[in-house]
């Protein structure tokens, strides 16, 4: 039954368009066959370039506030249907319920945003009569869409994070072609289906499915797109920006991301956020918190006090709502986890909970004494693992913080300001977050990182002026 209503064609030019070869798609939790996807092929492909080539001129030409009209009823069909929504979630990525419903929730409030902004995307006006020569000249600047954008997103938020690539595009006039995560394509196709409710021109949006080789290749190299959008690993993003060329790019390729607490902070009040940060979505977030560094002082009170949380929370089917943890995206990186685990042990790191599965279920693990050239802390684990050291100065954590091939965010308690500020300035991440979790992220602000985890920012106003092109205008009086 399932299977049958979840059926999908591929979304092309408006239409729905039967696929030649299709794919079983498999539940990470059960195992059951959920769904039949299209495995997109090269010529299907080549119609999604046609179709958003061609309708480029219609979305450039279109008045913002018919944009952000467009944009907005996608929220409002989006609220109708949320419940809906975080089913699909629940049921292909095997994220547990409630986390689910705040995906959604926040997956609506980025198509706001991108509807506000749409209404003020602007230029300026430069006093010509500042150099010599540039008397009686009237100059200014407008920002034009810069035409189709390939959309390459990641499994872990397959709302929300299409909703950071398809909303900015929209919203500044450009054409889309979205290729989803092999594993999470149903709330890509879900997405088609509201946008084509909500008014948006045939050709403005295209959902491609299949593999990520052969349909990401002929996307980055096509003369025709003008902007690759891609959250994924650090591996395929180098060799992303190795194929583009010229074509603007931006990428947000994942973390180790960090906290530092100081021996002021209020343990009892961080503990339940810490965790949540750590174990959420079974960790499969690009912020997730992997590396905690805890004052000296407080480090064993606090360990006690985080392993009797982690022990609390409930493993299970993603569609009970009582779930905190549920099963990995695929078992080969339940494998891989454990793997990372066993080596770590192996070389002198104590397991104080958690290090071991049941079926494709990660036990949330806590790490100790972990050397930091153990992949569990060097590398992003991308699972319900997380270490906990014990340092004796602010500016040792910040070394051990910075001793990283990552910088999304990290984050830091502590109640002197000074420590704060100084913090602030000398972590080498993309967004610094005091006296909250690295995790923190609210979907109008910039968002990307530096090192490794990327270029490029995103954040609604921020992704708009990476898909936007600045054209100088000047008006001579004389």
């Amino acid at each position: 039954m399932l299977k049958e209503r979840l059926k999908k064609n591929l979304f092309i030019n408006g239409e729905w368009r039967t696929a030649e070869n299709y794919n079983p798609l498999y539940s990470p939790y059960s195992g059951e066959c959920i769904a039949e996807v299209p495995a997109a092929t090269i010529e299907e492909v080549e119609w999604a370039l046609q179709s958003a080539y061609a309708a480029r001129k219609t979305m450039a030409s279109m008045p913002s506030h018919q944009r952000a009209t467009i944009l907005e009823n996608l929220a409002k069909l989006l609220e109708q249907r949320s419940e809906e929504a975080a089913q699909i979630i629940a049921m292909e990525a095997a994220k547990p319920l409630s986390t689910a419903r705040v995906e959604v929730a926040r997956t609506i409030q980025t198509y706001k945003f991108s509807a506000e902004e749409a209404k003020r995307i602007h230029g300026e006006t430069i006093p010509g009569d500042a150099a010599p020569g540039g008397e009686g000249k009237i100059a200014y600047t407008v920002r034009e869409p810069i035409g189709v954008i390939a959309a390459i997103t990641p499994f872990n938020f397959p709302m929300n994070l299409v909703a950071h690539k398809v909303g900015p595009a929209i919203a500044s006039g450009n054409t889309v072609i979205l290729k989803p995560a092999r594993q999470t394509p149903l709330s890509a196709y879900f997405l088609a289906e509201l946008l084509q409710e909500a008014g948006l021109p045939a050709g403005a949006l295209n959902v491609v499915t299949g593999s990520g080789a052969s349909i990401g290749e002929k996307l980055v190299t096509d003369e025709r797109v003008q902007k690759i959008s891609f959250t994924g690993s650090p591996e395929v993003g180098r060799g992303i920006r190795n194929k583009a060329g010229l074509k603007r790019v931006t990428l947000e390729l994942g973390s180790n991301a960090a906290v530092i607490v100081d021996k002021d902070a209020d343990i009892d009040k961080i503990i339940p956020r810490c965790v949540s940060g750590a174990f959420g979505f079974q960790g499969q977030v690009c912020i997730s918190l992997q590396r905690v560094y805890v004052h000296e002082d407080i480090y064993t009170t606090f360990v006690e006090k985080f392993v009797i949380a982690t022990q609390k929370l409930v493993l299970g089917d993603p569609l009970d709502t009582a779930t905190d943890v549920s099963a990995l995206i695929s078992p080969q990186d339940v494998q891989r986890s454990l793997d990372w685990i066993e080596e770590a042990k192996q070389q002198g790191a104590k397991i104080v909970t958690g290090g071991k599965a049941e079926g494709n279920i990660l036990c949330p693990t806590v790490l100790l004494d972990v050397d930091s050239a153990m992949k569990v802390s060097c590398q992003e684990v991308f699972a319900p693992i997380v270490l906990i050291n014990p340092f004796s100065s602010v500016n040792e954590a910040i070394e051990l913080v910075n001793n990283s091939r990552y910088g999304l965010q990290a984050g830091i308690y502590t109640m002197n300001i000074h420590t704060a500020l100084d913090a602030a300035q000398q972590l080498h991440v993309g967004g610094v977050i005091i006296n909250d979790i690295p995790t923190f992220r609210l979907d109008h602000m910039p968002y990307g990182g530096v090192k490794e985890s990327g270029i490029g920012r995103e954040g609604v106003k921020y992704a708009i002026e990476e898909m936007t092109e600045q054209k100088l205008i000047v008006f001579n009086r004389n």
